[in-house]
């Protein structure tokens, strides 16, 4: 059975750890090991990231591509 307290980071340290992901050539899973935050994690702060700024993907939420 995992922990029932999970780890907290900073608005800071996720922007700082996804700009590293953008401007480096490593993988995800290169980049997210380094401060020991798992891969998933990074996906899903990218992944809020991008929406937060309007670029959600396809079907989400206030997209209108592929409707008719």
């Amino acid at each position: 059975m995992g922990s029932q307290y999970s780890k907290r980071y900073s608005v800071g340290f996720k922007r700082a750890v996804i700009a590293l992901v953008r401007s480096s050539d490593k993988t995800i899973t290169e980049v997210a090991r380094d401060p020991g935050v798992s891969r998933e994690i990074l996906r899903g702060w990218g992944k809020r990231e991008r929406i937060d700024r309007g670029g959600g993907a396809p079907g989400a939420a206030g997209c209108r591509a592929g409707r008719r």
